[in-house]
């Protein structure tokens, strides 16, 4: 391959990538990606000679680094509240963030859930996820939704969840859904797929 044509498409790699960037959810993920990308154009961009583009990406990695060791070095001070599932917050927690909710939870209507249990999980005063399930048998709840707003969607919240539920009694934890979506990140989390239904004892 002609290495003008490799240059070039190195060029649009990191276009891409920086572009990319801009669709994730996760503010890590989103300077991660963005910074790989920014690394790819400043590198392009010297080899064909355009400083000021290398410059200003040269720019955005530092930016990028900067604030990356600021997010990783950040301790979140999470808790858990349990709350009754028909208190407006919660109600208008899962309205705000509705459409987000029916994206991870396809076979779910944000507006109208059954569910006996609802727990919120809370950074400071923010309003960071909610665990909604049912309760079939003693100390085992069956996922309804197990929703993190994108800010916090790096697993953290769901870490601290999980090891909290046993204090309420939770020592089981059952999604017998169908979203492909949110079966990636039960396994992530140590869930155990057995005849469809996923599982993590807690």
């Amino acid at each position: 391959m002609d290495f003008s044509v490799i240059i070039e498409v190195t060029g649009y790699m990191g276009s891409f990538l920086v572009v990319l960037s801009m669709l994730m959810s996760s503010i890590v993920k989103l300077r991660m990606i963005n910074t790989v990308g920014c690394c790819i154009s400043a590198t392009y961009a010297l080899i064909i000679h355009s400083y000021p583009l290398a410059l200003m990406n040269i720019c955005l990695i530092a930016i990028n680094i900067y604030n990356l060791i600021k997010l990783l070095k950040t301790e979140q001070h999470y808790s858990l509240v349990c709350i009754d599932t028909k208190n407006p917050l919660l109600g208008y927690f899962l309205n705000f963030y509705k459409n987000d909710i029916e994206q991870f939870f396809t076979e779910v209507n944000a507006e109208h859930i059954s569910a006996d249990t609802a727990y919120i999980v809370c950074c400071d005063t923010a309003l960071a996820g909610v665990l909604l399930g049912t309760k079939t048998e003693e100390g085992k709840l069956d996922i309804v939704i197990d929703y993190t707003t994108p800010f916090y969607r790096d697993c953290s919240v769901g870490k601290f969840l999980y090891s909290k539920l046993p204090e309420n009694g939770i020592h089981e934890l059952i999604y017998s859904g169908n979203s492909q979506n949110h079966k990636v990140y039960l396994q992530k989390m140590g869930f155990v797929n057995q005849n469809g239904r996923y599982i993590k004892n807690v």
